[in-house]
């Protein structure tokens, strides 16, 4: 009997786990052929996609070449975007990879499967609202974020000049969305202009830095608790971030954020960061998908119209016995990853498969160097507890070693946490580049 060949389509925080963990336990093993797809090369965590585009870290290092990782942890890289799928043949289609010129560097391939997984993340979703995809920057992907740091470097070289105060006295970066990726954006802004200010590349620092930061929810990270949104407001504005609730884009141009609210506000640089959706190719791959692309599981992770298609993630809708349905966030993902491994071998095996079960370990937000807040939930109760400050910043730390840990192991974790001790002092803090 042939070893089965098991697909993980999206090599994102889940994706790189689960195929980790399945390339440890079955493909060393040769007891299953472990296949990750993904259009890029590396990885890098989402949630330290804003630090990538101030410049704290620097994507060409601290990203992960999948090539490299698949030969030490046993499955197979494949690189490719997915855009067909045979349900009944269980094949998948990938789409050719062309080069900068548009050039064919591969041609459009066909990977079989025994068991298919997607684990292919989400987008922003901009709602239709006009001007956006031409005059904002996403932080979807490395490349994205890579494309502000430089539109950000350029902005702040042009008036980089003490003349240029006369002029253009402040440089206005207005982010739309106040979940918590534009809310840590919005302060290593303040950070990144500071240090801009301190190797001399740029006249203007934090004082001539205007952060608007606009949110259509009465509250900013109206997806988290009042005390949390409330003492990150309240952190924010000591910063100087102008925070604007209650306030609804309508258009955006190249100068200005048009709101329905607050008039226009003028700026130099625009980032979208206002709700997220399914990519939507996933729409027309056959599979049952709600409303904003997320496929239709069971609580078991398996997809309403086929027991040996698998999603999981943010392009996932996974049920909870409560009714509500699993929250697109990255400890979503890495405690379904755990889940979702043993459902595979427990598929192979002929045996029964678990629901998942989500378990909220809490909310913590950073904002830069200058504070963290957050809140833990207690074991087995409802109620959580509220920290801030340097126990934040290091159980927010915690979370991103986590994530290392589950793809690289203790040890070299570790040494990870010591090598990164000695670059702070080796190395700028900002890529400026």
């Amino acid at each position: 009997m042939s070893k089965p060949t098991i697909v993980v389509v999206g090599g994102g925080a889940g994706g790189l786990e689960l195929v980790t963990r399945l390339g440890r336990k079955l493909g060393k093993k040769d007891k299953a052929d472990i296949i990750l797809v993904d259009r890029d090369t590396t990885h890098i965590w989402k949630p330290l996609l804003h630090e990538v585009a101030t410049g704290v870290i620097d994507s060409s290092i601290d990203s992960i070449s999948y090539q490299g990782h698949s030969a030490a942890n046993g499955y197979r890289f494949q690189r490719g975007t997915l855009c067909g799928l045979d349900r009944e043949a269980r094949t998948l289609t990938l789409a050719p990879i062309l080069d900068e010129d548009s050039n064919e560097v591969l041609p459009a391939r066909q990977l079989h499967y025994d068991y298919l997984v997607l684990s292919i993340g989400s987008v922003s979703n901009d709602f239709g609202t006009e001007g956006v995809r031409e005059h904002c920057h996403f932080l979807d992907s490395t490349a994205q974020a890579e494309e502000f740091r430089k539109a950000m470097l350029n902005t702040f070289l042009r008036y980089s000049s003490q003349d240029s105060n006369e002029d253009h006295p402040f440089i206005s970066i207005g982010i739309i969305g106040a979940g918590a990726t534009g809310v840590e954006l919005a302060a290593e802004l303040h950070d990144a202009s500071r240090m801009l200010k301190s190797y001399g590349f740029s006249a203007k620092g934090r004082e001539h830095l205007k952060v608007h930061l606009i949110e259509a929810a009465p509250k900013i990270l109206p997806a988290l608790p009042e005390r949390i949104s409330q003492a990150v407001h309240r952190e924010l504005e000591k910063l100087g971030v102008q925070v604007h609730v209650n306030t609804r884009v309508t258009k955006v141009d190249a100068e200005a954020i048009h709101t329905a609210d607050e008039g226009n506000i003028e700026i130099d640089l625009g980032v979208w960061s206002a709700g997220i959706k399914a990519p939507g190719f996933l729409s027309e791959l056959g599979l049952s998908v709600e409303r904003n692309n997320r496929i239709k599981v069971q609580p078991t992770m398996q997809s309403v119209d086929d027991s040996h298609i698998f999603a999981f993630g943010d392009c996932a809708s996974c049920p909870q016995e409560d009714g509500t349905v699993v929250p697109p966030r990255a400890q979503a993902a890495h405690q379904q990853a755990e889940v979702l491994y043993k459902n595979l071998v427990a598929m192979m095996d002929n045996k029964p498969l678990k629901n998942f079960k989500f378990r909220d370990r809490g909310s913590l937000i950073s904002l830069a160097h200058f504070d963290a807040v957050g809140s833990l939930m207690r074991a087995a109760s409802a109620r959580s507890l509220f920290i801030e400050g340097n126990l934040a910043r290091f159980f927010y730390a915690s979370l991103y070693r986590m994530h290392q840990r589950a793809i690289h192991g203790t040890f070299k974790t570790g040494m990870m946490v010591v090598v990164d001790g000695i670059n702070r002092y080796l190395k700028p803090r900002m890529k400026l580049h």
